[in-house]
């Protein structure tokens, strides 16, 4: 089945692909990386300027969702030029604070459309690492029936506050050493877990937070929740393997071996081709998922499972292929794709890793 965006999704993709562009995205995640927060911070207040966060917020707490086809959209492009940050975990809880309502989703939920709010989150069965929490305003967890809410990892005492995200840093961003930014050092997240990827920051929720939510309705959230966090990182993998295709299509045009371009060879043709089919084939699958996520249909989780597979191996070998078709060059660390390389084996595992994928689809 073939999916066509109309006119305005499609302009929405031409608009963050040149807002990105213009950021710098390759600077932004070498800083965030090494600590300074202050550039992404600032992208991430562009980014909900754009609109990006407000689209799986609820209307009435200030967004525009949920809008499954455009989250995908803008996903794809923020996977494309490698932007740092718990994105999906902050999407993520805007559909699971949208669905246990009360006085927590008053209070985050216009944050987090408006990007005033920067939120992590750890679900139980998706691995107990919450990503970014240095930076977060609040880290979600949900344990069982329970929502906890822990106020403050990244020194930010709630949403709107006048030290939150929007507030213009200084050199050494919301962590980084020996910057003056106005805001505490965190003091709850502690030692981050070793990723394979340095801008994706892992860290082991605290114990306890503040519970905001109980019952079977937390339960359910919670699934849904899991559900939407797959399905942006599954267009998170599709535009990081773009993007490693492209960069790689361009090099095999620009270097020269026997005194032809290595993009002439045969093998280098297969190779590609065999990534290009890998990406197309992932594309449908991830848009029929935004169809039935948008229809509310009872198989859209195995359809998002199926999507997170493809999606997530196709960006993988994408990953392979640049880095043995760029050769000794792709191992180095100034070289940009090294960013991309290093993200696509994350975004494959994280939140469903293809076993469990699978799995789903199996069951559904």
């Amino acid at each position: 089945m073939r999916f066509l965006l109309d006119d305005e999704q499609r302009e929405f993709a031409r608009s963050l692909d040149a807002l990105l562009t213009a950021a710098d995205t390759p600077a932004v995640v070498r800083g965030w990386a090494a600590g300074d927060h202050g550039p992404g911070l600032t992208l991430w207040r562009r980014l909900a300027d754009a609109g990006v966060f407000a689209l799986a917020v609820p209307e009435a707490y200030g967004g525009v969702g949920p809008l499954p086809v455009e989250t995908a959209v803008a996903f794809v492009e923020l996977g494309r030029h490698g932007v740092p940050g718990p994105l999906v975990e902050s999407v993520a809880a805007g559909v699971l604070l949208g669905g246990v309502g009360g006085p927590a989703a008053e209070e985050w939920l216009p944050g987090i459309a408006s990007g005033t709010a920067v939120v992590s989150l750890a679900l139980e069965g998706y691995g107990p690492c919450a990503l970014d929490a240095d930076v977060a305003d609040a880290v979600l967890t949900v344990t069982g029936d329970e929502l906890r809410l822990t106020r403050g990892a990244g020194g930010v005492t709630g949403p709107g506050a006048a030290t939150g995200p929007g507030v213009p840093t200084g050199p050494g961003g919301s962590t980084g050493p020996g910057g003056s930014t106005g805001r505490p050092a965190p003091t709850g997240p502690g030692a981050p877990t070793v990723s394979v990827d340095p801008a994706r920051r892992l860290f082991r929720p605290e114990p306890g937070g503040e519970v905001v939510a109980a019952g079977p309705g937390v339960r359910e959230a919670a699934r849904a929740t899991g559900t939407w966090a797959t399905f942006a990182t599954a267009a998170q993998a599709l535009g990081c393997g773009e993007a490693l295709l492209r960069a790689t299509v361009a090099y095999v045009k620009q270097r020269t071996q026997f005194g032809v371009p290595v993009g002439s060879f045969q093998a280098v043709k297969h190779r590609l081709a065999d990534t290009l089919l890998g990406l197309e084939f992932a594309r449908p699958l991830l848009y029929g998922a935004a169809v039935e996520l948008a229809d509310g249909a009872p198989g859209a989780g195995a359809a998002v499972a199926a999507a997170k597979v493809a999606a997530g191996e196709a960006g993988y070998a994408a990953a392979r292929t640049a880095l043995q078709l760029h050769g000794a060059v792709g191992y180095t660390e100034e070289l940009d794709l090294a960013w991309w390389l290093r993200r696509a084996r994350p975004l494959r595992d994280a939140w469903g890793t293809p076993s469990a994928c699978r799995a789903r689809v199996l069951a559904g």
